[in-house]
């Protein structure tokens, strides 16, 4: 069951905070308009700063007791019916998405750039390295994140240095090392909100930079379920196997649970069929977690990062409480 008077009373209680910011504050936020899932409870309060001193200036005012969350472009999330408690700032492509070229070779993007328009600006600046971006459906920020990569190239393999500010509205600036890049993983501390960052290519020719870009295009279009509400890779590749390998071999391609469904185009690849819950897609996510291990042994792991409180009756255990 969702709470939908959260919002409107943590807004009473903060009022003072949004005297002299500039972004925008929406109590009880309907999180599944801005989910490329279309699923989901509402927001207590979902913040959208103008610009960085916005941000800032509402990460120092914001009281410690204020459960925060930092949400991109929505392509890799999937939130839970009862919502999300406390506030959660989502940063503006206005305010968070120029890209600039800073170097021969180097690009500043901010947090809330898509991917694509980061692979575009680097054609038109004539650096190599960076077409893999184009196949990836996110933001900047997302990709910082979790190491987003395709077609063998990955995020550590670009990125110089990240900028962020922590939960107290402290700037800080990291390194290609800071960020701690494993697969699928960064291990730059939770609280850190990226705001930008800086990525290294390598001088090419545009001829060869839109071959590579076309290549990563036609490979989408060809093997995902890229006009249906998804939000991408749905787990994270085992050692040694293929998420998809491992689906399809536990017989879960086209397996259907109300209004999701693992693609029959490609299976790791979840989506919403038309009028799906957030329980709906957790559930079918678990229930695969565990046709998977019980075929194979094979433990598969979130890619999809899972927000928010489950609404009355209707939580999802791992693997439904096999483990």
């Amino acid at each position: 069951m969702q709470h939908p008077q959260h919002g409107a009373k943590l807004l009473e209680t903060l009022g003072p905070i949004f005297e002299g910011l500039r972004g925008r504050v929406t109590p009880d936020a309907p999180m599944d308009k801005i989910t490329w899932f279309r699923a989901g409870g509402t927001a207590d309060l979902l913040f959208q700063p103008a610009d960085w001193d916005d941000l800032a200036a509402f990460l120092k005012a914001l009281p410690e007791d204020v459960p925060l969350m930092v949400v991109g472009i929505g392509s890799n999330l999937l939130v839970r019916d009862g919502g999300i408690r406390g506030a959660v700032v989502r940063l503006s492509a206005k305010g968070f998405g120029d890209i600039e070229q800073v170097g021969e070779t180097r690009l500043k993007a901010g947090a809330a750039s898509p991917d694509k328009r980061v692979a575009a600006a680097a054609l038109d600046a004539s650096i190599g390295g960076l077409h893999f971006y184009h196949g990836i459906p996110g933001g900047i920020g997302g990709a910082l994140r979790m190491n987003a990569g395709a077609n063998g190239v990955e995020t550590k393999d670009r990125v110089v240095e990240v900028h962020a500010l922590d939960r107290q509205g402290n700037v800080h600036v990291l390194s290609n090392a800071d960020m701690g890049y494993s697969y699928r993983h960064s291990g730059a501390a939770d609280d850190l909100i990226f705001t930008h960052a800086i990525f290294e290519g390598y001088a090419a020719d545009q001829t060869v930079i839109r071959a590579e870009m076309d290549a990563v295009q036609h490979h989408r279009e060809t093997v995902q379920p890229i006009r249906e509400k998804t939000g991408g890779s749905t787990f994270k590749n085992p050692p040694d196997s293929s998420a998809w390998k491992e689906i399809d071999r536990a017989g879960c391609r086209g397996l259907t649970i109300g209004g999701a469904q693992m693609s029959p185009m490609h299976c790791n690849f979840m989506i919403n069929t038309g009028q799906a819950s957030g329980y709906d897609l957790e559930f079918l996510g678990e229930t695969v977690r565990a046709r998977v291990a019980q075929t194979s042994g094979v433990r598969l792991h979130w890619e999809i990062r899972r927000l928010g409180e489950f609404a009355d009756g209707r939580v999802v255990k791992p693997f439904l409480g096999a483990e």
